[in-house]
């Protein structure tokens, strides 16, 4: 129990700790409410069930490293913990009343928990330091080429210096205090086993000195928190703070990849995309302060890890540390991440689903590809080919409308003229349509359907680009423009089901015409393939050559929608050998084809994304790779050429129709 001067001390401490704390705390709240859009409140409470998972269970966090991990974990526990521990000894210095404690069996599970996360804590704490400071693995920190602030690379380290540093402190005096309680006490308390084992290292020492080691132990545990608190806006450790607001309030979104609407036929609108940092949302600027700076979702980047200037970690490191320095939300944000960093995007998604506290990084690189395309005209000029396709011809293939019914010649493909009320509607996309290689992809699929009586139609010459590549290059004109004219024709053939031969026509469609007035239920063709072998309206040859296959996952179909299962069952079902990369479902790496990739040459690097992906499916012994996406066909038969492999490449589709009895 303090005495009354600490008792004051320690309140004028701690008012002036959280003044400066609070000084702190409104500079980060007038840079968030200088973004664009409103928070939605509301959300909190529609998200609580899911949040309490996430923020209580740390469910994220465990999804890469596991070792550190559960340290992290350990640390994180501890401190959940200790929001009652801590106040129920702040109690106990003013009153002299030990919350809890007296309490039979609550108090006694209470002293034990209290026991054991004072261990786990510094335990992990010391571990995570040792990772950190000694073994300093490369997946803390990035390549000298990569564009990060000046202050960043030894404020990083200095910040986890000084946490670690406050964390032991606080934790190990709270430790020591407690073992001076105990051996005041005269006798071990079971429920506390380690405080007890360290209390008898002070059996016989005068009663004055534990009392004034348990006021000394008070004020370094207590105080370290009362000196940390000014600090505390400025450190990484903010992110305990803004995670669970992050999860909490983030816009709702129908995938991770699902980009914000812009009406372009509001003539009011004057600036597209972000020039500066204030023309992004307000949670695309919290972003900043959620980051915990870990770096993972740098080491899951296809650009990061072939070498190219891209590093999503960077862009949230310099966000935050351009505001620790002063700086504001004038600040271009060609700035904080370079042009060529920002096309080397392949909008996989794989930052925003990594990410342990739930920012998006990639939202931010789109964002400022629409101002450089929309307002600066200034993309790469290898697009501008793709450009004039769509506007001239919807396909970024060039190819004429007239041709684009010339992949079914031969065929029983029927329009919708022709069946004006089908079961389903096969969005054949682009690719299958015009490109020699992926119409081979839907003529099996075709096969399929006529095979399993399905009773379907296509749009035949009335199809267009869903714009994806467009709008991932930020053409949000060309992209507004295909989309309206789509949803009007699908509006007028109201399909029952939509199925498309193309991840990305799936995401377009699904995700982001409903925008535009264009809500569909939507599939993948192998997910078509799963419900008729289920159904039992396709059987295949089982007994097939000595194929062994492997599937890639595609980034707009595994990480954006989440459809893992449905290829790799319907490749079972086919009675084919499977294997898995080490990369695989929601984890898959790129082919390095989105984001308008498959449009342009890649940016420099060490290696080439599809070569990388390839070299990885070849590493498996597998003698096929099995794709879902006509992107993923084109970028991993390239890379087959490359190597000389005899490898092959097929859709799922492919493999079954060439199984079919």
């Amino acid at each position: 129990m303090l005495t009354l001067v600490e008792k004051i001390l320690f309140v004028v401490a701690t008012l002036v700790s959280l003044y400066f704390t609070y000084q702190g705390v409104m500079k980060i709240v007038a840079h968030i409410a200088s973004g664009q859009g409103k928070v939605n409140w509301s959300l909190l409470w529609k998200r609580i069930g899911d949040l309490i998972l996430k923020v209580g269970l740390f469910q994220p966090v465990f999804r890469l490293r596991l070792g550190p991990s559960i340290l992290h974990g350990l640390i994180g526990w501890g401190f959940l913990s200790f929001l009652l521990i801590n106040l129920a000894d702040l109690i106990y210095a003013y009153t002299g009343f030990k919350l809890l404690e007296n309490t039979g069996l609550f108090g006694d599970v209470y002293r034990l928990i209290a026991d054991v996360a004072n261990v786990a804590i510094v335990g992990g704490i010391l571990a995570m330091a040792f990772r950190r400071f000694i073994l300093r693995p490369e997946t803390l920190s990035t390549r000298d080429t990569t564009l990060l602030h000046p202050k960043a690379r030894a404020g990083i380290m200095r910040d986890s210096a000084i946490v670690a540093t406050f964390i032991f402190i606080h934790n190990t005096m709270r430790f020591l205090g407690e073992s001076f309680g105990v051996a005041l006490a005269g006798h071990t308390d079971s429920w506390q086993p380690s405080i007890s084992a360290a209390s008898q290292l002070w059996a016989g020492i005068d009663a004055n000195v534990l009392v004034a080691g348990e006021h000394i132990a008070f004020w370094m545990s207590i105080g370290a928190v009362v000196a940390f608190l000014p600090y505390f806006p400025y450190s990484k450790h903010i992110h305990l703070f803004f995670a669970p607001l992050n999860f909490a309030l983030k816009p709702e979104r129908k995938s991770i990849g699902e980009l914000s609407y812009i009406n372009l036929d509001d003539q009011s609108i004057e600036q597209f995309g972000a020039a500066k940092m204030k023309d992004l949302g307000w949670e695309q600027i919290m972003d900043s302060y959620a980051c915990i700076m870990c770096f993972r979702c740098q080491e899951v980047c296809p650009a990061y890890n072939t070498g190219k200037l891209l590093s999503p970690a960077a862009l949230e490191i310099n966000k935050r540390y351009h505001f620790n320095n002063g700086g504001t939300t004038d600040v271009a944000m060609t700035e904080l991440i370079s042009e060529e960093a920002v096309w080397a995007c392949t909008s996989c998604g794989a930052c925003v689903d990594i990410c342990p506290v739930g920012n998006e990084p990639m939202r931010d690189i789109l964002d400022i590809r629409r101002n450089l395309s929309m307002m600066e005209s200034a993309f790469p000029k290898q697009l501008e080919s793709a450009f004039k396709g769509m506007e001239r011809n919807q396909n970024p293939w060039n190819v004429s409308q007239g041709d684009r019914m010339k992949w079914a010649e031969g065929m029983s493909v029927p329009t919708v003229e022709q069946n004006a009320e089908p079961e389903i509607l096969w969005w054949v996309g682009c690719a299958p349509a015009t490109d020699t290689r992926a119409q081979k992809t839907a003529q099996a699929f075709a096969k399929i359907l006529n095979a399993a009586g399905v009773n379907y139609a296509v749009l035949g010459k009335n199809e267009s680009c869903t714009g994806d590549s467009a709008r991932r290059a930020g053409r949000e004109d060309i992209f507004f423009g295909l989309a309206s004219q789509n949803v009007e024709i699908l509006n007028e053939v109201a399909p029952k089901r939509i199925v498309t031969t193309c991840p990305h026509c799936l995401h377009t469609i699904k995700n982001e015409y409903p925008a535009f007035g264009g809500n569909y239920q939507v599939i993948h063709h192998t997910q078509l393939i799963n419900e008729l072998v289920g159904a039992g309206k396709i059987s295949m040859n089982l007994e097939g050559d000595n194929m062994k296959v492997t599937f890639h996952d595609p980034c707009y179909l595994g990480r954006h929608n989440k459809i893992t299962d449905a290829p790799r069952d319907d490749l079972k079902a086919a009675g084919i050998e499977t294997v898995e990369m080490p990369r695989n479902g929601a984890k898959s790496f790129c082919c390095g084809a989105g984001g308008a990739q498959m449009w342009k040459e890649e940016e420099e690097g060490t290696a080439r994304v599809n070569v990388t992906r390839f070299a990885e499916a070849k590493s498996t012994g597998a003698n096929t790779v099995a794709v879902g996406c006509p992107f993923c066909l084109t970028m991993m038969t390239d890379a087959s050429k490359a190597d000389g492999d005899s490898m092959q490449v097929k859709d799922v589709a492919e493999i079954v129709a060439e199984r079919l009895k």
